[in-house]
């Protein structure tokens, strides 16, 4: 049985389950309201540069990229989630990769364009790009913004040089500064994401790097610790010993110090990976976190929507080959049992600080054991998760062993 949905995009968060000691602030609600189960796209690009070494998302390089036949691919693909949805004005777009600002705006627009006259927006729509900090790319945020962009997520990923050369990353810190500058007089809203408890970082090395980060006014960060994920090169790596990783208790050092400085600089954590001033929180990630509906279009996309998970043909060839055929990509799609739908708003919504309302759950799935009472008590007697009324939250030190706390709960 499939417990969550899978994480899609860097928008999502990453796997990060350490966190401190400290009490942070829940976020406001979306603008749409606790009682509502908003409609959100996902629309993956699955192209990039070059593969990034600590990389396992679905992207892929390729020599040449048939614009337009890319176009009428995820249009189609997007018609025909419209039709399974129809009704439901969408309350955010969120493109996500591989390297979407690699796509062109003239494909972004005809896709926003496409989802308004298919679903129609709800007020204040929110429209969320990923980004990599190239000039190349940084020339097109005006278009992008033209075209109905109105938030991008930028993948700076270190301030130093050598970090961003170990990481794999094709841009240098003048370069990425520069566009951090470009995306903040093009977009309303710019979010970026660091990843920290890299190769003997120390903790004074984080402390400057995430203060000098917050000089820079946006109103949401992502900062990730590095993971090392199946497959990819750095796997290889540390597999050989090639590969220096922080030990636990360093990394959960330096979670703690993230939450401390990000808090003190009024932009507390309200995700296990994203910290953001009251309002600038993303409401598409908070779509996935409250299991909210949502539809996924373009390769490797997963979607929940009407109770039923959708994924797409991951190859990009196999995706063209799919809607060409069918008129569509998708691979798959399944009923979702409401346990297996109980489960998986469980292991989302306890990721937020406001944590899950068991009440509110259990009405909107009909389960009614919806965690194992005896671990929730024995672990609420160490300290790791609390009850407020029907709420059920993780405590900031809870999130340091949130994977094990899972487990125990979620029956």
């Amino acid at each position: 049985m499939n417990l969550a949905p899978p994480l899609q995009g860097r928008g999502w968060g990453g796997a990060v389950t350490r966190s401190g000691p400290l009490d942070c602030p829940t976020p406001n609600p979306s603008p749409e309201g606790e009682g509502l189960n908003p409609l959100a796209l996902y629309i993956h690009w699955p192209f990039c540069v070059s593969k990034c070494p600590y990389c396992d998302f679905n992207s892929h390089v390729r020599e040449r990229i048939d614009q337009e036949q890319w176009r009428t691919a995820l249009l189609a693909d997007l018609g025909h989630e419209a039709r399974l949805t129809p009704g439901r004005p969408l309350t955010s777009i969120f493109f996500g990769g591989g390297t979407p600002s690699l796509m062109p705006p003239e494909t972004v627009g005809a896709l926003i364009e496409a989802a308004e006259r298919h679903w129609g927006f709800a007020p204040g729509i929110e429209i969320t790009l990923e980004a990599n900090p190239s000039s190349v790319e940084a020339a097109r945020f005006r278009d992008l913004a033209r075209a109905g962009v109105n938030r991008v997520s930028l993948g700076l990923q270190a301030l130093d040089d050598a970090a961003l050369a170990f990481l794999g990353r094709a841009h240098s810190l003048s370069e990425g500064l520069l566009a951090l500058d470009t995306a903040q007089s093009a977009f309303e809203r710019v979010s970026f994401d660091l990843i920290y408890a890299r190769p003997r970082q120390s903790l004074a090395d984080w402390e400057a790097e995430l203060c000098r980060a917050l000089t820079f006014g946006t109103g949401h960060l992502s900062l990730y610790q590095l993971t090392i994920e199946p497959g990819t090169r750095f796997a290889a790596l540390a597999a050989k010993g090639a590969l220096p990783l922080a030990d636990p208790d360093h990394s959960a050092e330096l979670f703690e110090l993230t939450r401390a400085v990000t808090a003190e600089a009024g932009l507390p954590a309200y995700e296990v990976s994203n910290h953001a001033r009251a309002g600038e929180e993303s409401r598409h990630n908070l779509t996935y976190w409250r299991y909210g509906d949502y539809v996924g279009i373009g390769p490797g996309a997963h979607g929940r929507r009407l109770a039923t998970a959708s994924f797409r043909r991951k190859k990009p060839e196999n995706f063209l080959a799919a809607v060409a055929r069918n008129g569509h990509g998708i691979e798959s799609e399944d009923a979702l049992s409401p346990e297996t739908r109980a489960a998986e708003a469980l292991l989302m919504g306890l990721r937020l600080e406001e944590g899950v309302d068991l009440a509110r759950l259990a009405a909107e799935t009909g389960v009614e054991t919806l965690v194992d009472e005896t671990a929730a008590d024995r672990l609420s007697g160490h300290q790791l998760v609390e009850r407020d009324g029907t709420r059920l939250q993780v405590t900031p030190s809870g999130m340091l062993v949130l994977d094990r706390i899972l487990a125990e709960i979620v029956p």
